[in-house]
C-alpha cells in the first residue's frame, strides 16, 4: 500500500498508474488526511506529488509534517520535493530561469531512487522554483544544466526527491525509478492484481450486503457491465440490473445488452423501453446543458419507478471510476464523491433512502478491463469506446428528433466498422460523429442538393483529461466520407474535426 498525497498536479493520476502498473495498491488522498488517517491506512510508503503552487506562497496546500515522523519512505516529486525540502529546514526560492520539457539528466550518486540507471538520462521539468539550499542530513544527487538540485536524498531516513516528472512517458527511466522506490527502498510486494482484486471485493460485498438486494442501472458501456458482473459474483440473483432505453443509443445497443447479460450472464435485467418518453420531453429543446438536466431527469423517474416494483432492496450499485472521484475532490479539500448527474444515478440514493455501492471506485478505466476480461466479457464491449450518458442527443447540435437520431445512427455505424475495419479501434479514445445545424449545397446525380452536415471526431488519449486529435489515414478518411454520403440520405458533406483538448472538448456538447 502507497499514499499519494494530491498537491494538486495534473499528474497525479499518473503517479497511481505507474505505481498499479507494478502491481502494488495506491489510494490519491488530499493534503487535508490526517495522521491519525495515514497511520489507520498503514502505508509502506508515502508519494507527495507535484502541484501549481509556490511552498512559499501563503496558503500553499500543506500535509501534516508528522509523515517524517513515521518512520517511512517518502518520495516528493516537484512541488512534493520542495515541501520536504522546506519542511525539514531546506531553502526553496524563485528560480532565476524556469525549466519546461526534456533535460539530460546527470546522476550523482546512483544509489537508492537510481539504481540500475546511467548516469545520464532524460527527464521531463516543469518548474519555475528551485532549491538553494537542502536541509541537514540530505546530500544532492541528480543535476541538470539548469537546476543544480534536480534531486535528493537523506537515504538514512529513505526520504527522496525528485524536481522532475519520472510518472510521465517523457522521463525514459522514471517506471525503473518508481520501482526502485516501491520494491528496494520501501520492500513492497507486487500484491495488487485483479485476481486478488475480485477475490478481496466479493468478498467484502457478500459481508456488506448480505442477504439484501441490490439495484444496479445497466447502460451497456464498460464500467457499468463490469460492475454488474462483480456484483452477480458476489450476491447472484439478488442483483437486479435495469436497463432504460431511452431512444438515444447507437445502432442495435439495447439488444445486444439484453442479448449478452439476460441469456449469456443469466442476470436478471429488466429492459424499459423509455423512447417515446425521452423523446418527448426533448422536443425542440437545444441547449446542451438543458438536454443533459432532462434526460438525467427523465432516466432518474424511469428507473425509480421500476426499481418500487422491487421489494426488499436496500443498496444501489453504480460504476464510479477513481478519476471520478478523484475529480470530484475540490482543489485542496477533503475527499467527497459527487456523482456526475449525466453520467451515474444522480441524487437516487438520498431519494430512495439507498446505501451506495460502488465496487470500482478505486480502479482506472485500463484496470477495469482487466478486471472485465477476469470476469469473462467479450473483447468488443471491454475495448468499447467511452459513450456518454445523454447518448446520441449531446452529439446532434440542434433539437432531436427521430429522423436526425436515424442519420447520425447510420453515420455512426459506418464510421465505427471503417475504424475496426482498418484497426484503429483499440488505439483510439473516441471515434464518432456529430450531426450539424447547417446544411451545405451538393451535386448528386447532376441535381442539386441542399442536405446536412456531418462532421467526423476522433481523438487519442489516456484518460480522458487531455486528447489529441487522431491523424487517421487519408485513405481511411476518404472511404468514410464517400460510404456517408453514398449511404445515408439526407447527407452530402462530410468534415473532419482537428481540435485537441485543451482548448477544445473531446464531445462537441
Amino acid at each position: 500500500m502507497i499514499l499519494i498525497i494530491d498537491f494538486g498536479s495534473q499528474y497525479n493520476q499518473l503517479i497511481a498508474r505507474r505505481v498499479r502498473e507494478a502491481h502494488v495498491y495506491c489510494q490519491i488522498e488530499a493534503p487535508g488526511i490526517t495522521l491519525a488517517q495515514i497511520k489507520g491506512i498503514s502505508p509502506e510508503g508515502i508519494i507527495l506529488s507535484g502541484g501549481p503552487a509556490s511552498i512559499y506562497e501563503k496558503g500553499s496546500p500543506r500535509v501534516d509534517p508528522g509523515i517524517f515522523d513515521l518512520g517511512i519512505p517518502v518520495l516528493g516529486i516537484c512541488y512534493g520535493m520542495q515541501y520536504m525540502v522546506d519542511s525539514l529546514g531546506g531553502e526553496v526560492s524563485k528560480a532565476e530561469k524556469r525549466e519546461y520539457g526534456f533535460a539530460e539528466l546527470n546522476i550523482k550518486d546512483a544509489a537508492g531512487i537510481f539504481e540500475g540507471i546511467d548516469d545520464q538520462t532524460r527527464c521531463w521539468m516543469s518548474h519555475g522554483d528551485t532549491i538553494r539550499r537542502v536541509p541537514k542530513g540530505f546530500r544532492i544527487t541528480a543535476s541538470t544544466a539548469n537546476t543544480r538540485v534536480a534531486a535528493t536524498h537523506n537515504s538514512r531516513k529513505r526520504f527522496y526527491g525528485l524536481q522532475f516528472h519520472p510518472e510521465v512517458v517523457h522521463t525514459p527511466k522514471g517506471k525503473n525509478m518508481f520501482r526502485n522506490f516501491l520494491f528496494t527502498i520501501c520492500g513492497c510486494r507486487k500484491t495488487w492484481t485483479m485476481k486478488s482484486f475480485i477475490r478481496e471485493s466479493v468478498q467484502e460485498m457478500r459481508s456488506v450486503i448480505r442477504d439484501k438486494k441490490v439495484i444496479l442501472g445497466l447502460s451497456g458501456g464498460v464500467d457499468s457491465s463490469v460492475a454488474a458482473l462483480l456484483i452477480h459474483r458476489a450476491v447472484g440473483n439478488r442483483l437486479t440490473c435495469i436497463f432504460v432505453d431511452n431512444g438515444l443509443l447507437r445502432q442495435g445497443e439495447a439488444e445486444q445488452v439484453k442479448g449478452l447479460f439476460k441469456k449469456h450472464f443469466n442476470v436478471n435485467l429488466r429492459f424499459i423501453s423509455a423512447r417515446q418518453q425521452f423523446l418527448g420531453r426533448l422536443k425542440g429543446v437545444v441547449d446542451p446543458e438543458k438536454k443533459r438536466k432532462i434526460i438525467g431527469r427523465t432516466f432518474i423517474q424511469a428507473f425509480e419507478k421500476e426499481a418500487h416494483k422491487l421489494r426488499g432492496v436496500k443498496f444501489l450499485a453504480q460504476g464510479t471510476l477513481y478519476p471520478d472521484v478523484i475529480e470530484s475532490r475540490s482543489a485542496f479539500g477533503g475527499p467527497s464523491a459527487v456523482i456526475k448527474s449525466h453520467h451515474n444515478v444522480g441524487g437516487l440514493p438520498k431519494k430512495m433512502r439507498l446505501q451506495l455501492i460502488e465496487p470500482l471506485k478505486h480502479l482506472f478505466k485500463d484496470e477495469v478491463r482487466v478486471l472485465g476480461k477476469e470476469l469473462g466479457l467479450p473483447d468488443d464491449l471491454i475495448w468499447r469506446q467511452p459513450f456518454p450518458g445523454p447518448g446520441l442527443a449531446i452529439r446532434i447540435i440542434s433539437d432531436i428528433t427521430r429522423a436526425r437520431l436515424s442519420i447520425l445512427r447510420k453515420v455512426d455505424a459506418i464510421l465505427l466498422e471503417e475504424i475496426r475495419a482498418g484497426g484503429l479501434y483499440k488505439k483510439l479514445w473516441q471515434s464518432f460523429a456529430v450531426l450539424l445545424p447547417l446544411k451545405s449545397v451538393g451535386i448528386m446525380g447532376d441535381q442539386r442538393t441542399y442536405e446536412h452536415i456531418v462532421a467526423i471526431r476522433a481523438v487519442t488519449s489516456i484518460d480522458a483529461m487531455t486528447a489529441d486529435w487522431a491523424r487517421l489515414p487519408h485513405e481511411l478518411l476518404g472511404r468514410i466520407s464517400n460510404r456517408v454520403i453514398n449511404e445515408v440520405k439526407g447527407v452530402n458533406r462530410v468534415v473532419y474535426d482537428i481540435s485537441s483538448k485543451p482548448p477544445s472538448t473531446i464531445e462537441w456538447e
